[in-house]
């Protein structure tokens, strides 16, 4: 069924007017991906981010022990719970206690020793005194050795966490710099050579289908085409990968070449949005606070 509120995902998700949308949505079975896909083989809309789909409540954060280090997500119903002090407090000792745990899932992460507990009781008692429901959502555990350094950024008091590891240094301002930039700008692989040859074949056929809609493309000699898709794949790994995109302190340069500078390299990260493919409530304002105050 295409509901209204399916319409308006897309819309948001694509930017493509309402009309298009539904009619992707109809022609997709009302199959969002499928549909936004539709739209971009169309040429009707740009890729979709995977930190343009938030939707949820909560924080992020991150926890460091020596040589390891985690970072979760706990959401909540409501913003108005996830700006509490208590709820901010309670997600950071999840993380610690977690941490502590060396969790690599969810499920260990949930039987993790918590205050003569576990972080699943510890969760389960907050639910009853916050008054709404709480969720242990995700976990990755990071391990690095002693000649590395790990950096970590929280941006908007949680919303958005980034965790990564940095080779050959000692310099956590370095680290920090590129956890930072992962925040802001949302790459999904470190390297193009990350990138799934499935990915990089599906986005090909994308734009293919769109070039074949170009007006201005549909005459072209297929050596020229060749070309030019050649050119918008090259293009979009490079937005994808971490070490190719413009450095955001200083976009004259990539990130590979700000770590060049001293002699680091970036192995691996990890970035949450909060709420990403989630779907969120839709109370208003005042519902919103009665329940907070069960009335």
């Amino acid at each position: 069924m295409i509901t209204t509120e399916l319409i308006k995902n897309l819309r948001e998700r694509t930017g493509a007017g309402m009309l298009d949308c539904k009619k992707a949505l109809v022609e997709c079975n009302a199959d969002i991906d499928k549909a936004s896909d539709w739209l971009r083989e169309k040429g009707i809309a740009k890729a979709a981010k995977k930190a343009d789909r938030i939707a949820a409540e909560g924080l992020t954060t991150i926890a460091t022990e020596g040589n390891y280090a985690l970072i979760c997500e706990v959401n909540s119903e409501t913003d108005f719970v996830a700006k509490n002090e208590k709820f901010i407090n309670f997600v950071n000792e999840i993380a610690t206690a977690a941490l502590k745990a060396k969790a690599t899932t969810l499920e260990e992460a949930l039987k993790a020793p918590l205050n003569g507990a576990t972080v699943n009781d510890a969760i389960v008692a907050n639910t009853a005194t916050i008054g709404e429901k709480l969720t242990l959502r995700r976990v990755t555990l990071l391990e690095k050795t002693s000649n590395d350094s790990f950096g970590s950024y929280l941006h908007m008091g949680g919303k958005i966490g980034a965790v990564c590891i940095v080779t050959n240094t000692d310099r956590t301002d370095i680290a920090k710099d590129v956890a930072m930039h992962i925040a802001a700008s949302s790459p999904l692989y470190v390297n193009t050579t990350d990138i799934p040859a499935e990915e990089t074949e599906k986005e090909l056929h994308i734009q293919t289908m769109a070039a074949q809609n170009d007006e201005k493309l549909k005459d072209k000699p297929e050596a020229a085409l060749q070309k030019i898709l050649e050119g918008k794949i090259n293009k979009w790994k490079a937005e994808i990968s971490l070490v190719e995109q413009p450095f955001v302190k200083d976009p004259s340069i990539s990130v590979s070449k700000y770590l060049k500078q001293y002699s680091a390299t970036v192995t691996k990260f990890v970035r949450y949005a909060v709420g990403e493919g989630l779907q969120k409530r839709e109370d208003n304002f005042a519902e919103e606070v009665m329940n907070q105050v069960g009335k």
